[in-house]
């Protein structure tokens, strides 16, 4: 069933504050084959925040993420990201089309800090794969 057009625009709620700190990033960093030695974050560490912002956005309108293709992801920065930064993500749907039965969604999603200043924002283009009915 196709992903409903309405969407478009719609703003989803916060997700809870998240502290940034060494620990978190220097896990962060391990996971991807690295090493962390301080200072601003990897510049792809903001998908920490996004993907929880897209898991809640996938859960309130009942889309499976077993359908979800990953097409895209942008960063966009205003400062860097730091240890000791408290951050939320709120998520907006950009744009929505069908091709072939299958979803093409934008969606943007604004990083900030404690204070409410933009600290980043991410853009991601997810493909839900259609189901046997779309196919």
């Amino acid at each position: 069933m196709p992903v409903d057009q309405s969407l478009v625009g719609r703003e989803f709620p916060p997700t809870s504050p998240y502290t940034v700190s060494e620990d978190k990033v220097r896990a962060f960093v391990a996971a991807t084959g690295g090493e962390y030695a301080g200072g601003p974050v990897p510049a792809t560490f903001p998908i920490v925040l996004a993907f929880d912002a897209m898991n809640a956005f996938l859960e309130a309108e009942s889309i499976d993420l077993f359908r979800i293709v990953h097409g895209e992801q942008k960063f966009h920065y205003e400062r860097p990201v730091v240890p000791g930064d408290e951050l939320t993500a709120t998520l907006t749907v950009a744009s929505l089309r069908q091709i072939g039965g299958n979803d093409i969604i934008g969606t943007a999603s604004q990083i900030t800090d404690a204070g409410g200043a933009l600290v980043c924002t991410t853009t991601a283009t997810l493909v839900h794969r259609a189901g046997e009915e779309g196919a």
